[in-house]
């Protein structure tokens, strides 16, 4: 398998968990429900009090500074980094129960890519478990993982090494891996990342397919400016949830200076001189 970074070290739990029902703010409904969630580094907390719904059927960009905690919120709900307090349910039942609804693209930089493995053994990866361990990979699960290919671009790339793919390529691969997984509700962080104007397309068009579909996806994002065009709903996260919501609601300057502070300023200005200086069409 390929190996990911082992998460940072986590502290010992000083309560145990909260697990009393999810209050009467939190729809029974939810593809994915957070309630007092609380997760720390050495003691020194990282998220504080997260407290979020997101409904089924849509697309959900998470948006903050670094070291907000838009990973570790991904791997908080996948129990991947333990929770000092708080209770996670996705569909209403908490994730171990839940593991074959959900399907996860990690960041890019955290795999080993120098993996002695194809672009097709690493999507049929996302197979196993309708498959089961050390079970052998049919023609059939080939022919999956190689439609799950074509439907991100790199068909043709199939027997390449993973490590002879570009990065684009790479993440393309793990989206590929994430789709054959025929998810309710998809964690991507930093899909975005480090990648060529085409990935990017590809990407939003398979966003929008699987919102089309019925499916959730939460997605850690860092271009600001890209957010009210991909996203139908948004967390603002600076340790706590600034606000959630309708993209058109919440994505407003006064919410994301509350997340962002001084550093909005500065970013803005730096998007407007590069704006100016950039060429004519």
């Amino acid at each position: 398998m390929l190996s990911l970074s082992p998460p940072p070290p986590a502290p010992t739990p000083t309560r145990r968990p909260t697990l009393a029902p999810l209050g009467a703010e939190h729809s029974p409904e939810a593809a994915l429900s957070i309630h007092d969630m609380t997760v720390a580094y050495h003691r020194k907390p990282v998220l504080w009090d997260v407290d979020l719904d997101v409904p089924p059927g849509s697309l959900v960009g998470i948006v903050g500074p670094n070291g907000a905690g838009k990973s570790t919120l991904i791997k908080a709900v996948l129990d991947l980094i333990p929770r000092v307090s708080g209770r996670v349910l996705v569909f209403g039942k908490p994730y171990r129960q839940q593991r074959h609804r959900v399907a996860y693209v990690p960041q890019r930089e955290s795999v080993d890519w120098d993996f002695p493995v194809s672009a097709l053994e690493v999507v049929a990866m996302g197979l196993y478990g309708r498959i089961g361990w050390f079970r052998p990979v049919t023609r059939r699960h080939r022919e999956i993982a190689l439609h799950a290919l074509e439907r991100v671009g790199i068909a043709d790339l199939a027997q390449r090494q993973i490590s002879q793919l570009s990065g684009g390529q790479q993440q393309r691969t793990f989206l590929a891996r994430a789709l054959v997984q025929e998810a309710d509700l998809y964690l991507m962080d930093e899909p975005f990342a480090a990648v060529d104007a085409a990935t990017e397309k590809a990407i939003v068009r398979l966003l929008q397919d699987l919102r089309a579909a019925g499916r959730t996806a939460l997605v850690v994002h860092h271009d600001l400016q890209t957010v009210a065009e991909y996203f139908d709903r948004v967390v603002l996260l600076n340790l706590r949830v600034v606000a959630s919501g309708l993209t058109e609601t919440v994505f407003t300057r006064e919410n994301l200076q509350k997340t962002y502070g001084g550093r909005l300023t500065l970013m803005t200005e730096a998007a407007e001189a590069l704006a100016r200086e950039a060429p004519a069409p």
